[in-house]
């Protein structure tokens, strides 16, 4: 089940869901165990092509799984419904406490890189393309998109909570993708995420997204680059860890041990095994206007 405690988390899958042929496609798969691609293009009468976008939007909110085995004509996609159900808390059971600030996307604390890699703002590239070494010029906390294809980003999240409070929430938003060589709109990426270096889980960027520019592209930025990542909500709280609402592991925020003592660090890292880099969209680029937006909700202690 997919459970949604507050609207703002449930965007992307409002999204998916905001399509008659999407809907179409997940009541086929509540009728039958699994459908190939050609059997749900036959039934609605599509292009292949078209089935295909709809499925990898229903894939990345976690609505259906996908699966390839070989039948009698090769190789062949199959489709299966993921969740059986799906529930969304309109308004929450008791009122939040939290605070939130924005972070550059530029502005992190430690770093390990690997090229393809990069960072600029919005006037101009830091340094040159691929050279790791500009990760440590002092300019780089002005970097509005970094960019690497192995290593990691890490960055401090204030802790201001006082003795008479406690943890409820973490949550993260940012646009992120893939980075591949110019780019990759199929370009699949394992990025796994941390919490003062326990592992969270980890999301599967599709791709490294270049087919239309991003909304707020500088005017310099060349046209053959990425230009636009997915906006993604990362939330860790008492029932674990969770991507726009897909519960991504049972990591919950009593397992992080964090009190108002705890310093706060949000790492982001792309390992070897199915390591399709990382792209980090800032407010001057990409489509939406924020950087890494990190928000604390806390309880008062009883």
């Amino acid at each position: 089940m997919i459970h949604i405690k507050d609207l703002r988390s449930g965007l992307n899958l409002f999204k998916a869901l905001g399509s008659e042929t999407r809907i179409e496609i997940l009541h086929l798969l509540t009728q039958f165990d699994s459908l190939n691609l050609n059997d749900i293009a036959e039934k609605l009468n599509l292009t292949n092509g078209a089935v295909t976008t709809h499925i990898k939007k229903l894939e990345e909110n976690g609505l259906i799984d996908i699966t390839t085995t070989v039948g009698k004509h090769g190789i062949q996609k199959m489709c299966y419904l993921n969740e059986d159900a799906l529930t969304v808390e309109l308004r929450s059971k008791e009122p939040e406490h939290s605070y939130e600030y924005e972070i550059r996307v530029g502005h992190y604390c430690d770093y390990r890189v690997e090229p393809t890699c990069g960072l600029a703002t919005k006037d101009s590239i830091i340094g040159e393309f691929d050279d790791p070494r500009y990760f440590a010029d002092p300019e780089h906390i002005n970097a509005d998109i970094v960019w690497l294809t192995k290593g990691f980003l890490e960055y401090r999240i204030p802790n201001y909570l006082k003795k008479t409070e406690e943890f409820k929430e973490l949550q993260f938003i940012f646009e992120l993708s893939s980075e591949a060589p110019g780019y990759n709109n199929d370009w699949p990426s394992d990025i796994y995420f941390y919490i003062n270096n326990i592992e969270l889980g980890y999301w599967t960027s599709p791709g490294d997204f270049g087919d239309i520019r991003g909304k707020n592209s500088p005017d310099w930025w060349p046209g053959h680059l990425n230009q636009y990542g997915l906006a993604k909500l990362l939330r860790i709280n008492n029932d674990g860890t969770f991507i726009d609402g897909c519960r991504i592991s049972d990591i919950t925020i009593s397992d992080i041990n964090l009190n108002k003592k705890s310093g706060i660090k949000f790492k982001l890292a792309v390992s070897d095994e199915n390591g399709g880099g990382l792209t980090l969209y800032g407010k001057n680029f990409g489509n939406f206007n924020h950087d890494i937006i990190a928000r604390v909700l806390y309880d008062i202690k009883k």
